[in-house]
């Protein structure tokens, strides 16, 4: 055996190893990056246009689930809920190489969504002092109120749709075998039961009673 042939996986773990950690540093600045244009335009927009404080619901989930997320106990209960959700969705995200629009979108909708849940966990102490638990929303557009990062959950939560979509469309192009017909079953249940999370979440994180 030449040490070539040695060596060779060697050298593929260790460049497996840079392209995660490379990957990880993508999914960290695009949630930073996030993070922190949301929160600084609440801010801004806190003291210089008209604003509200979303509490709870939304259309899609209805006024008792608003009025779940509105009050003081059972609203803190659901933000931890949702806190823990959005860590879940990052560790899935940055655990294993990603297409780059899966990585890019998937980024975008946790930081988006995450950082709405920050108004609610006390960051809107800062951003908007003197008002209750809730998201911050001041960009007006019809009878609605939005922020920035209800724009990045809309516009990213199709993108990693067709994202996933589109991968798991390649992965039923391989050879089939009998323990890849198993795998390829089991993503697409994965794929149909993060299709319809991903759509309610999305939409109640973009608008806390917008």
């Amino acid at each position: 055996m030449s040490v070539d042939t040695l060596t060779a996986p060697a050298a593929s773990l260790e460049e497996e190893r840079r392209d995660e950690s490379g990957q990880r540093s993508i999914v960290l600045a695009l949630l930073t990056m996030a993070v922190v244009l949301d929160q600084a335009t609440k801010w801004w927009g806190w003291r210089h246009v008209p604003a509200i404080i979303n509490g709870g619901g939304d259309w899609l989930v209805g006024s008792r689930v608003g009025e779940w997320y509105a009050g003081p106990v059972s609203g803190a209960l659901l933000d931890l809920l949702d806190f823990g959700l959005v860590g879940i969705a990052a560790y899935v995200l940055i655990r294993h190489r990603r297409p780059t629009l899966v990585l890019i979108s998937g980024a975008l909708l946790v930081g988006g969504w995450g950082s709405n849940l920050l108004d609610r966990l006390a960051i809107h102490h800062v951003t908007a002092p003197g008002s209750g638990r809730g998201a911050v929303d001041f960009i007006q557009l019809g009878g609605q109120y939005y922020n920035v990062a209800d724009f990045l959950i809309a516009i990213a939560t199709p993108l990693l749709l067709l994202a996933l979509g589109y991968q798991g469309s390649r992965a039923t192009d391989r050879p089939v075998t009998p323990a890849r017909n198993r795998w390829v079953g089991a993503r697409a249940w994965v794929f149909t039961g993060a299709f319809c999370c991903m759509v309610v979440v999305a939409v109640g994180a973009a608008s806390y009673g917008g």
